[in-house]
């Protein structure tokens, strides 16, 4: 599909530093693609926002000991 967007010209001359007028297509929809992914993954984040109580996890008391515990319970983890 065409997309007729505007770009200022010091962002053209940079793009085509990079890549030259052939490869303009290519990289924007690359950079594109980079940033719907990274807007949808940080929808998710906010979503998940409050998922989980601030209080009363078998972790509370001391995390790092909690983690340790974790990784000595899978028998593939070596050490």
């Amino acid at each position: 599909m065409r997309l007729h967007i505007h770009i200022d010209d010091d962002v053209v001359e940079q793009l085509d530093e990079r890549v030259g007028p052939r490869g303009r297509s290519a990289y924007v929809e690359r950079a594109l693609r980079e940033a719907l992914d990274r807007d949808q993954r940080w929808g998710l984040i906010r979503s998940a926002y409050g998922s989980i109580d601030d209080a009363g996890h078998d972790w509370d008391d001391d995390p790092a000991a909690w983690v340790r515990a974790q990784r000595r319970a899978d028998p593939r983890r070596v050490g």
